[in-house]
């Protein structure tokens, strides 16, 4: 152990965080998390270790640098995303995007439900993460679920009296406006606002008292005490406040492309399409290096035909737009393609007078493009192009691969979104006497073509009558004998 090391170990708090080891070239070599930051890092150095990798890995770590969160489940969205960013030697076992989990609000519905999911979908739920520890997250619902009783399968009602027993489904009979407003409590809980919601609670508790409504005074101060309780065990959120300037990615950033700042805000875009048929295109951000899916933003093409260049240059004008005026100004764009995808962009930025740091990322080689003149302190033509790789910037590629693929992810999941609708609608389409509004209730009910097919007569009846329930039936194979 150096003395870099000695010093720094005396130097490291006792709070939850993400901690980092480099290597004599500064590079990172593994990225842990830890409720005790101090007592999990000096373990590296005080203790014996029976495994063969440790060792090996504490023989190469001449240099550590940490961010503090608020709490362990913070540090573990902090530590997922780090990892995936720059894929450290070290971290072979969390490299895999099967490990990381979401937490899924299903907003959209009546009565939300609150899921676990491996991969987000563009489907108009909310998520929360990525997180890596399943177990943990899991253990923070249980305790949080307590707090604020919800729906995991059932959509209104209840289906299980033990879970309303329990005390961690909603009583029966709740009213959908009362569910929700539980629902939006429990969201300020996943977003890192507990604290506020902490104090609301507390005024709600005093409100009642003075009022002599002492049940529901005695309800309000349950749940702020549960809350209380929450500090030392959970806090969610995406939203940590860090020196970024320790993210080499970053600061790689703004010597590599000659940028003036450190660019807070990135955004990325993307096309998705097969033969022309349902293109969409996505814009997706990164703030403060890390994924903000609260802005994420899709469009549907009006661009005809498979035209990438026309689709992206689309997508800009309407991004750009008196309509989105409101929307943060990015600080870099990032187009994923080539020069022609590039130029597309850039002739809608200049035709608006927008001047914003843009650039490509062709796939094959992992190139950068990037107009001259978007340097500083060079007064090139905007006509002469500049391509680079980055063989000796590890850190920089993967950010921008990582930016580069999660824009090509939800692109293509608002694009599969569409291609089902537009599948499942035909089939329905070319039943007669089934319409708009019939159509709307199956799929509402039901939530797709195979699940009608699945079902009974009993329960296409109930929905829309005898007569369309047969047509329906006999249409798509349903078994018409009841049961």
């Amino acid at each position: 152990m150096n003395n870099k090391i000695k010093n720094k170990l005396q130097q490291i708090p006792t709070t939850p965080g993400v901690y980092f080891f480099l290597d004599k070239e500064g590079n990172i070599i593994y990225i842990g998390k830890a409720s005790i930051l101090k007592r999990r890092v000096s373990s590296y150095f005080n203790k014996t270790h029976k495994d063969y990798k440790t060792p090996l890995l504490v023989n190469n770590i001449h240099d550590l640098k940490w961010i503090e969160s608020e709490s362990e489940v913070q540090a573990l969205f902090m530590e997922a995303e780090f990892i995936k960013r720059h894929k450290p030697i070290y971290n072979v076992e969390l490299k895999d995007d099967k490990n990381f989990i979401y937490i899924k609000v299903t907003l959209k519905e009546d009565y939300p439900k609150i899921t676990l999911v491996r991969r987000p979908s563009d489907d108009s739920a909310r998520y929360f993460g990525p997180f890596i520890e399943s177990y943990q997250v899991k253990q923070a619902l249980r305790y949080l679920r307590k707090i604020f009783p919800y729906y995991s399968k059932s959509v209104g009602g209840y289906s299980s009296k033990l879970e309303y027993q329990i005390g961690v489904s909603p009583r029966p009979g709740i009213s959908k406006d009362e569910y929700r407003s539980n629902i939006r409590k429990l969201l300020l809980v996943f977003e890192g606002k507990s604290e506020y919601l902490t104090r609301q609670i507390q005024k709600d508790m005093n409100k009642a008292s003075k009022e002599k409504k002492y049940e529901q005074a005695a309800g309000y101060r349950n749940i702020y005490l549960a809350l209380m309780g929450l500090k030392s065990k959970i806090v969610f959120g995406k939203d940590e406040a860090f020196d970024i300037s320790l993210d080499r990615a970053l600061a790689g950033l703004v010597s590599t492309l000659g940028l003036k700042n450190t660019p807070k805000r990135i955004e990325c875009y993307d096309i998705s399409n097969f033969a022309g048929g349902d293109a969409v295109s996505s814009m997706i951000v990164f703030s403060n290096g890390l994924p903000n899916q609260k802005e994420y933003r899709h469009f549907k093409m009006k661009t005809l035909g498979p035209n990438d260049f026309a689709m992206m240059k689309e997508t800009i004008s309407r991004r750009f737009s008196d309509r989105n005026k409101s929307w943060p100004r990015p600080d870099l764009i990032i187009i994923d393609g080539g020069k022609g995808q590039l130029s597309s962009v850039l002739e809608v930025l200049d035709s608006n007078n927008i001047d914003i740091p843009t650039v490509g990322l062709a796939k094959r080689y992992e190139t950068i493009i990037q107009r001259a003149s978007m340097r500083e302190n060079n007064s090139s033509s905007n006509n002469i192009y500049l391509s680079f790789n980055f063989d000796d910037q590890p850190p920089v590629l993967h950010l921008l691969q990582r930016i580069r693929d999660e824009a090509h992810r939800f692109a293509v999941s608002y694009h599969t979104l569409l291609r089902k609708n537009r599948t499942q609608s035909s089939e329905l389409d070319s039943i007669n006497g089934v319409g708009p509004a019939t159509k709307k209730i199956l799929i509402k009910a039901f939530g797709s073509v195979r699940a009608i097919k699945e079902s009974k007569i009993e329960d296409l009846i109930s929905l829309v009558g005898p007569s369309r329930a047969k047509a329906v039936a006999e249409s798509l194979g349903v078994n018409v004998r009841a049961k």
